[in-house]
């Protein structure tokens, strides 16, 4: 079983068994033609749809699929999901990021964030030259940026904090 949330609607229940759905209950039989990776038509209940995937993150369980040239956000939880939320442990798989270490030690070339600054996970927040490279550090969550912690030249050491969150 699943529960799928299409573009922050509500959650329907899916049970795929081969070729019959069951979707809230209501059992469904789609034609599936896979055209291409990524493209299929299908046919259900009469009507035609043309759905592309855009974008899969399995790590977050969510996709980007357009359906007739319209964009939808789909999230989905197994029944491990529902388990760990039926026990009340969903919550212990969101953790709070404090600061960014320096993954390797290395001199900082730019800070790409200033104090104040509301970034987004995968955002960069500095330039980091190690071993004749240039490494761009990311965000590894959503947040404000609380402090800065080094300047342009700053020789850091593996570990040491290099920013820090609200």
């Amino acid at each position: 079983m699943h529960k799928v949330k299409v573009n922050d609607g509500k959650e329907v229940e899916i049970n795929w068994d081969g070729a019959i759905a069951n979707i809230d209950g209501v059992e469904q039989t789609p034609d599936i033609l896979k055209l291409h990776d990524g493209s299929y038509s299908i046919i259900l209940n009469g009507h035609s749809y043309t759905c592309e995937v855009i974008n899969i993150n399995k790590e977050e369980k969510t996709a980007q699929v357009k359906v007739n040239n319209h964009l939808h956000s789909i999230q989905l939880k197994d029944r491990f999901d529902l388990l760990l939320a039926e026990m009340g442990l969903d919550a212990m798989l969101t953790t709070k990021v404090n600061n960014v270490k320096a993954p390797m030690p290395g001199l900082v070339l730019k800070n790409l964030v200033q104090e104040g600054d509301t970034i987004q996970k995968g955002d960069g927040l500095l330039v980091l030259e190690a071993m004749k490279m240039e490494n761009i550090i990311k965000s590894p969550c959503d947040g404000v940026i609380k402090k800065v912690c080094t300047v342009v030249q700053d020789a850091v050491d593996k570990n040491d904090i290099l920013i820090e969150f609200e």
